[in-house]
């Protein structure tokens, strides 16, 4: 996807609802058979649906803390007391602080370059995974 958003850089898509669907069908199902991937392949997705780069990562932050929700509510309906909340705080505080850095780092960054970030961004992460399950 990174590549293709790479050599697309310069092309306008179109919008349209069918491509955020099957987006959403497809990050889904990968999140719920690797447990990750979701933001990189929603961010991408949106980007090659005619979703602008900012938006797009904004509308990604906030699906992903929604799907972090239900999760954690049915991961406790189904598992109960045998959750760990020992790192919760920490990992809690991190998030927070961290919004305010991320929120200004893309409104200061200009669209092209945020698009071309985005596109080497998922081509590096895209690697590292493919390299991993390659060479564990």
């Amino acid at each position: 996807m990174g590549l293709v958003i790479l050599f697309t850089v310069n092309r306008k898509y179109r919008f349209s609802w069918l491509k955020i669907v099957l987006l959403g069908l497809a990050a889904s199902f990968n999140k719920s058979a690797s447990g990750g991937g979701y933001g990189p392949l929603i961010v991408g997705g949106q980007i090659l649906s005619g979703v602008p780069s900012k938006p797009a990562i904004g509308i990604t932050s906030l699906a992903e803390g929604l799907t972090c929700v239900v999760a954690l509510f049915g991961y406790i309906a189904f598992a109960g007391s045998s959750i760990s909340w020992s790192l919760a705080p920490y990992i809690i505080i991190g998030s927070v602080l961290a919004v305010p850095f991320a929120v200004r780092t893309v409104n200061i960054i200009p669209e092209a370059k945020l698009k071309i970030l985005i596109a080497l961004l998922s081509i590096i992460l895209g690697l590292f995974v493919a390299c991993k399950t390659i060479w564990p």
